[in-house]
C-alpha cells in the first residue's frame, strides 16, 4: 500500500510539474499598455483639416475610431453589462472559480453547454491572444486574466472591454454597434436598446438585429428578470420595455469623403504627410454643405438622365483642396466604382479660355477682330459644317465676344493662329497631362475641347490663371507634400486680362443674355462646356480667392437630355462660391497694374482722339498690343477649295427629280467682288464670289478653279476628285 501511495504521489508531482510547465509555456505575457493592443492594427487615419477623421473602416483588428471613456458609456447600460457578463466582476481577480464550478455542474446536468463562465478580465484575454476554444485555452486565459488585473485597473478593462467586444459586420464595440443598428450614439439609446446589445454579444451572428429582431426578445427577458432582482430596474418598467419595438436604420457618415479618402491613400508622398495621423486640407463643413446641394441639383435633374455629378473646390492663394464631392453613385452599377473628379471626359468649351490666354500670349489682344462666318472642314470623305451652339454667326467679332459667348468658328481660327501642335504643348505645360496623342489625334476639334481631360486637371489649372499665370499643383496635405516647381504658364498681364473677360456680363450678352446665370454677385471668371451628344456638361470659374469646378453627366457615358453647362452645372456654381464666401469679406478681381486702358471707337475700332465724336466702349491691353493707326484684325483665312474636298463621296437620290438636286461648289477667303473660273471636267464656268451651285451627275468628277482680282490672278485652286454615287 505504501508503494501505491508513493508512486501514487510520485505520479501526482510529476503531473503537476508537466502541468505547471506545460502552463508556463503556453502562457503569453499581459501587455504594457492597452494603447500597445491596438498598435497592430491598421491604423492609418486621414483627417480633414481641423482634425475631424474622413475615413472609418472595419476591416481592423480593432476598433481604432470610436473609442469612449468609461465615464461616457451610460451607467445603466455599464451595470447591466456586468449583471450579464460577469456578477463578480469588482470581487474576483481576474477568472471567478467559483462561477466556473457551478457552470461545470449546470452543463453536466444539462449534458450539453448551457452556460459558459467567463469573467469580463477573460473575454478581454480572449480577444488580446485569441486562441481555439478548448478546456487548454479556458484554463490559460484563467491566469492569463489574473496576470492582466495586476497590470489594469477593473475600470481599464471594462473600458477596453466595452470599446473592443466584437458584434456582426465587423463591428468592435459597444458604440459600433449602436450606429451599426440604430444610427445613433449610446446617450440616445432606449434601455430595450441597450440591453439588445448587451445580449447580442453572446451570439452576434445568431442574433443579428437586421436578420430578425424577435428572436432576441427572449435573452432580453431574462435580462430584464436578472435587473430586477439586482433592483436596477422595477418590474413596472419590465412592461414598458418589454412593449417597445426595435426602429433599425441604416448608419451613414456624417461626411461622405470616400473618393477623397482613396485619392489620398493612394498619393505617393502619403508616408510624408503625418503618417499615420494624415492631417489633409479638406474642410468638412464645405464638403458637407456642397454635397447636399449637389445631392439636391442631382435630384432635380434626374428627369432629364443626369445622374452623376462632382464638385472640385480649391483655395488658389494655397492651393489647398478643399472640398471633393461625388454623388450619384448609388446604383448598382460599375460606374458607381468610378471617382468622377479623376475620371477622364470631354470638356467641350470650358477649355476655350487656354486657347485665348495662348492666343493673348502669342500677341493679340481682347479688341482683336475675328470673323464668325460659316466654316467647313473636310473630314475623311465627308464634310463638316461648324456652328455656334445657337446656330447664330454674328461676322466680325472682338476676341473678347468671342470667348465670352463661347463662339465655335472664332476659336478654331484662333487655333489657326496659335498652331495646334503648339496648343497641345500649352496644355501639356498647364497640367492637362491626359492629353497625351499626338497632335493629328485630335485635329481642329481640340480647340473646341475634344481631348479628354479630368474635373481635376481643370480646376487646376484654372487655378494658375486665378494666381496671374503660376501654375503650382494642387495639394491635399496640410504637411509634407513635396511640389514640382511653381512656373509660369502666362504672363500676369494676359491671365488678368482673361479673367476681366471672363468675369464680364456684358461680353457674352449675345448668346447667353443680359441677365444671365454666370453673373454672379461677387465678380467671378465664369466658364461652362458641354461636350457632344450633352454626355457631360461643365462650370468652373474662380474669384479673389477661390477657384471651383463642376462636372455632371453619366459615369457610364450615357447622353443626358439636352443638359448643358449654363443649364445644369452652373447654377450649383453660383451656390457653391456663396458657401465659400458667406463669411469673408469680398472683393473684386484684380486688374493688372500693368495693362492699359483704352476708349474705342465702335464703329471703327481704333482708339477714340480727343477731338472725334463717336460711340465708345473701353478696354485693356497688354503693353505692346495697343492699336495704333489700325486695330489688329485676326489674320484673314486663306483662300481654299472648302468643298467638294479631294475624295469626296456624295450621294444621289433616285427618289427626287435630277433638276432640284444640286451640290454648293464654295471657295474661302475670298470676297463677293473677286471672279472666279470653274473647271468642271473640262467645261469652264464664271462666277462673281466663291460660290457656284452644281447640279449633280453620277460618276467620278474633277475640278478646278482661278481665283481673278479684276483681271489679276490672285489664286488657283488645284484639281480635286469626287464621286457621285
Amino acid at each position: 500500500m505504501k508503494n501505491i501511495f508513493a508512486t501514487t504521489l510520485l505520479l501526482g508531482f510529476i503531473a503537476a510539474a508537466i502541468l505547471t510547465f506545460k502552463t508556463y509555456q503556453g502562457l503569453k505575457p499581459a501587455p504594457k499598455s492597452f494603447h500597445e493592443v491596438l498598435s497592430d492594427s491598421q491604423n492609418l487615419q486621414i483627417l480633414d483639416r481641423s482634425g475631424q477623421p474622413l475615413n472609418v473602416t472595419y476591416q481592423n483588428n480593432w476598433n481604432i475610431h470610436h473609442n469612449l471613456q468609461l465615464h461616457q458609456f451610460p451607467d445603466f447600460l455599464k451595470k447591466a453589462f456586468i449583471i450579464s457578463e460577469d456578477k463578480r466582476f469588482y470581487q474576483h481577480l481576474g477568472a471567478d472559480w467559483r462561477a466556473r464550478i457551478s457552470a461545470l455542474f449546470t452543463n453536466i446536468k444539462a449534458m450539453r453547454a448551457v452556460r459558459g463562465a467567463s469573467t469580463i478580465t477573460e473575454q478581454s484575454v480572449r480577444m488580446i491572444h485569441p486562441r481555439p476554444r478548448t478546456i487548454w485555452s479556458r484554463w490559460l486565459e484563467g491566469f492569463e486574466a489574473a496576470s492582466l488585473e495586476k497590470h489594469f485597473s477593473k475600470d481599464e478593462i471594462l473600458q477596453f472591454y466595452l470599446n473592443q467586444i466584437p458584434y456582426a459586420a465587423n463591428r468592435r464595440g459597444v458604440l459600433q454597434a449602436s450606429r451599426y443598428y440604430f444610427n445613433r450614439d449610446l446617450d440616445t439609446l432606449s434601455k430595450k436598446e441597450m440591453l439588445a446589445l448587451i445580449v447580442l454579444v453572446r451570439a452576434p451572428s445568431r442574433l443579428d438585429l437586421w436578420k430578425d429582431t424577435k428572436k432576441i426578445e427572449g435573452s432580453i427577458a431574462r435580462l430584464i428578470e436578472q435587473l430586477i432582482a439586482k433592483n436596477i430596474i422595477s418590474k413596472t418598467e419590465k412592461k414598458i420595455i418589454l412593449a417597445q419595438s426595435f426602429k433599425l436604420d441604416k448608419p451613414t457618415l456624417d461626411i461622405n469623403a470616400n473618393d477623397f479618402v482613396s485619392h489620398v491613400k493612394t498619393h505617393p508622398f502619403i508616408e510624408h504627410a503625418g503618417w499615420p495621423n494624415v492631417r489633409t486640407t479638406l474642410n468638412s463643413n464645405l464638403q458637407a454643405n456642397i454635397q447636399k446641394m449637389l445631392d439636391s441639383r442631382l435630384k432635380y435633374l434626374a428627369p432629364k438622365k443626369v445622374n452623376n455629378g462632382a464638385v472640385l473646390a480649391v483655395d488658389h492663394q494655397t492651393g489647398e483642396v478643399l472640398a471633393w464631392v461625388v454623388a450619384g453613385k448609388e446604383n448598382d452599377t460599375p460606374a458607381r466604382f468610378i471617382d468622377a473628379v479623376t475620371s477622364p471626359r470631354q470638356p467641350g468649351s470650358a477649355l476655350k479660355p487656354l486657347l485665348y490666354l495662348l492666343a493673348l500670349k502669342k500677341g493679340w489682344s481682347a479688341a482683336t477682330i475675328i470673323d464668325d462666318a460659316p466654316l467647313i472642314e473636310s473630314v475623311g470623305s465627308g464634310l463638316h459644317s461648324y456652328q455656334n451652339y445657337s446656330r447664330q454667326f454674328y461676322g466680325e467679332v472682338t476676341l473678347r465676344q468671342a470667348l465670352g459667348n463661347s463662339l465655335n468658328i472664332p476659336a478654331l481660327k484662333t487655333l489657326q493662329y496659335v498652331g495646334a501642335a503648339e496648343y497641345l504643348e500649352f496644355l501639356n505645360n498647364a497640367g492637362f497631362k491626359r492629353l497625351d496623342k499626338h497632335v493629328n489625334f485630335y485635329g481642329d476639334g481640340i480647340a473646341l475641347g475634344n481631348g479628354e481631360v479630368t474635373l481635376y486637371e481643370l480646376v487646376q489649372a484654372y487655378s494658375a490663371i486665378a494666381n496671374r499665370g503660376v501654375f503650382k499643383p494642387l495639394t491635399i496635405f496640410l504637411e509634407g507634400m513635396e511640389n514640382e516647381p511653381q512656373r509660369y504658364i502666362s504672363s500676369p498681364q494676359a491671365a488678368s486680362l482673361l479673367a476681366n473677360i471672363l468675369s464680364d456680363p456684358k461680353a457674352r450678352q449675345m448668346e447667353f443674355g443680359e441677365h444671365s446665370v454666370l453673373n454672379f454677385p461677387v465678380q467671378t471668371a465664369v466658364k461652362t462646356g458641354t461636350s457632344n451628344d450633352y454626355r457631360d456638361s461643365w462650370a468652373v470659374g474662380f474669384n479673389y480667392r477661390y477657384t471651383a469646378g463642376v462636372w455632371m453627366g453619366n459615369l457610364d457615358q450615357r447622353p443626358t437630355e439636352g443638359v448643358t453647362g449654363s443649364i445644369g452645372p452652373a447654377l450649383l456654381l453660383r451656390s457653391v462660391f456663396s458657401e465659400m464666401t458667406k463669411h469673408e469679406d469680398t472683393r473684386p478681381l484684380p486688374i493688372d497694374r500693368e495693362l492699359r486702358k483704352y476708349d474705342l471707337c465702335q464703329d471703327t475700332n481704333q482708339i477714340k482722339q480727343t477731338d472725334e465724336n463717336c460711340e465708345t466702349y473701353t478696354e485693356w491691353f497688354i503693353k505692346g498690343t495697343e492699336p495704333k493707326i489700325k486695330l489688329r484684325h485676326a489674320k484673314k483665312e486663306s483662300i481654299k477649295l472648302r468643298q467638294p474636298v479631294n475624295g469626296l463621296h456624295i450621294a444621289y437620290n433616285p427618289r427626287m427629280p435630277k433638276d432640284v438636286q444640286a451640290f454648293e461648289f464654295f471657295i474661302g477667303g475670298i470676297d463677293e467682288d473677286k471672279k472666279v473660273e470653274w473647271d468642271i471636267n473640262g467645261e469652264v464656268v464664271k462666277t462673281n464670289g466663291g460660290k457656284y451651285l452644281w447640279q449633280l451627275e453620277k460618276g467620278q468628277h474633277s475640278l478646278s478653279a482661278v481665283v481673278f482680282d479684276g483681271k489679276t490672278k490672285i489664286a488657283t485652286i488645284p484639281r480635286t476628285e469626287f464621286l457621285v454615287k
